[in-house]
């Protein structure tokens, strides 16, 4: 939870405080989290403890794509005893990766984590979604393999009738940082990423043109995002002489 804003902070500084606590990823992902944000002239000091180092981009990276941010002070830190590369810790990963992809229910996939192989039950809408589940799982960074025990519904779910929930563009534009740092295909990218309206520019360099499209599908597919601006430009084959 935030905590409450200083009596001499301006009132740039209690908007942007004010923007953290009601973003959709302060809401949703760090609910439970003890995370601090305090702004002074623009400058956000960031404190607090989380259970994993995804909360912890998904904290800096709200706060830091907030209108009226210069820059921000990182000093979350990770709770200890949750070695990398551990079970527990992959199973966040998993979790938070399918989390963020609104073509997943992540209420209704159950993750069970043993040495590094993931089995993943509950039902699926779809054929469709449990396969992306699979792809989804294994293409987090450390896992070994899935193993994937969802059933698909006999009964095709029916379009949602709500109205779909309104993202901030801050909390679109973390997703994707950390959708795309956390799958092992796009995790070495150089990317820079802005949402406007729930409109997603991506920027930077692919290998190639599969490349660029794995990452125009990863994008499209995160909660909130309206559409996807791919400028990526495909790095020059240097030819072997």
């Amino acid at each position: 939870m935030l905590g409450s804003v200083p009596l001499h902070a301006t009132s740039e500084d209690v908007q942007i405080e004010a923007a953290a606590q009601s973003s959709y990823v302060f809401k949703t992902f760090l609910v439970d989290e003890a995370i601090r944000a305090k702004s002074e002239d623009g400058v956000v000091t960031l404190t607090g403890v989380v259970v994993a180092d995804s909360n912890k981009f998904l904290a800096e990276n709200t706060v830091s794509s907030l209108p009226g941010v210069k820059s921000v002070i990182k000093e979350i830190t990770v709770k200890e005893g949750t070695p990398e590369h551990s079970d527990t810790w992959l199973y966040l990963k998993v979790k938070s990766a399918l989390a963020m992809h609104r073509s997943l229910s992540v209420f209704s996939t159950q993750v069970v984590m043993k040495d590094g192989v993931v089995t993943l039950k509950g039902e699926a809408s779809s054929q469709a979604q449990k396969d992306l589940a699979t792809e989804y799982a294994q293409d987090v960074e450390g896992i070994k393999g899935v193993n994937n025990e969802m059933t698909v519904a006999t009964v095709p779910a029916k379009p949602s009738q709500t109205i779909l929930e309104m993202i901030d563009d801050a909390s679109i534009t973390a997703q994707v940082r950390v959708a795309l740092l956390s799958h092992r295909s796009t995790s070495s990218l150089t990317t820079k990423v802005t949402t406007r309206a729930g409109v997603v520019t991506v920027s930077g360099e692919a290998a190639n043109l599969a490349e660029r499209e794995l990452v125009t599908k990863l994008v499209t597919d995160i909660n909130g995002v309206k559409s996807v601006v791919n400028s990526m430009t495909l790095r020059p084959v240097v030819s072997k002489q």
